[in-house]
């Protein structure tokens, strides 16, 4: 079976989070879709997977509440299931990143259409910031992006604050997996005085899938948060990385073949910080999830 991947968001007023939770959860469980969703007062966000005519029907009941075809909307496939189970979850923000100013609602940079990228890339006057986290940047990044360096999106903040200056780099543009991180990132420079702010539309995903190989200045692959780990161009998934799911971080073959790698449990990025009680419950899931015949992904798998 091929399983359909939907990966969504939009920043949209939420009254009663309560009620469409467990609303949510119903439907898509009856339909057989795995995967998560998070809600909260300002959208929703999730990556969620299952048969082709159940996500269709979830899209389109998302779009019946949500009107979720106004945020971003990406279809992948893959020959596993990506997701051991469904969880719909209330959070306080649907991409964390503990800056009240940066709201979305009220104001983000300039949206930049995938086929009009390359040209902000060739701009001398652009920085050009990857938000993503460093496992992420490990995979691929933009030829010349900056990489923050940051270990979760709320270091973010610190980074701009830290090592960027509007005065200086007052013409900036960001990129991430599919867009959210922008949104937020986007939103938060402008309240802090960059004056020209601009992020990539439908993120990496968007770009991989409309621009062709030839002109890319994608460099590596696209981390993504489910069991395929990467992706390349056409979002066609990649061999050539694998998944620590003890810690979420990627892992080269030749990392898999380390003595620290043990599948499900730890690999060369994590084995020094693993206690022998997180080493049990990890070891204990992994039997689970290998019973039950799934791909492990890592906890809440976002855009």
């Amino acid at each position: 079976m091929t399983w359909t991947i939907v990966a969504l968001y939009r920043f949209v007023a939420i009254p009663d989070l309560a009620a469409l939770r467990a609303h949510l959860f119903e439907f898509a469980e009856s339909r057989g879709i795995f995967g998560t969703l998070l809600l909260a007062s300002e959208g929703i966000n999730g990556t969620v997977a299952g048969p082709d005519a159940a996500i269709g029907e979830l899209v389109d009941e998302l779009d019946r509440t949500l009107n979720v075809r106004k945020g971003e909307v990406k279809f992948s496939t893959a020959r596993e299931r990506p997701f051991a189970r469904l969880k719909v979850r209330i959070r306080p923000e649907i991409i964390t990143m503990r800056a009240p100013e940066a709201d979305p609602t009220r104001q983000v940079g300039t949206y930049v259409e995938p086929k009009d990228w390359n040209a902000l890339l060739a701009d001398p006057d652009v920085l050009v910031i990857d938000t993503r986290n460093r496992y992420e940047t490990r995979v691929g990044t933009f030829e010349n992006a900056v990489d923050p360096e940051i270990d979760s999106f709320t270091e973010f903040k610190d980074f701009v604050k830290e090592r960027l200056d509007p005065a200086r780099q007052p013409k900036v543009a960001m990129f991430c997996t599919g867009g959210i991180r922008c949104e937020k990132a986007s939103s938060f420079m402008l309240a802090h005085g960059f004056e020209e702010v601009f992020h990539l539309k439908g993120g990496i995903l968007q770009y991989l899938e409309d621009v062709p190989a030839e002109d890319s200045r994608w460099s590596g692959e696209c981390y993504v948060f489910d069991g395929r780990t990467a992706v390349g161009h056409d979002l066609k998934q990649t061999a050539e990385w694998g998944r620590c799911f003890g810690c979420g971080s990627p892992v080269t073959v030749e990392e898999q073949s380390d003595s620290a790698f043990e599948p499900g449990v730890s690999c060369p990025h994590c084995i020094d910080r693993l206690t022998p009680e997180r080493a049990s419950a990890l070891r204990m899931r992994q039997t689970q999830m290998s019973r039950a015949g799934t791909q492990k992904s890592v906890e809440d798998p976002l855009p």
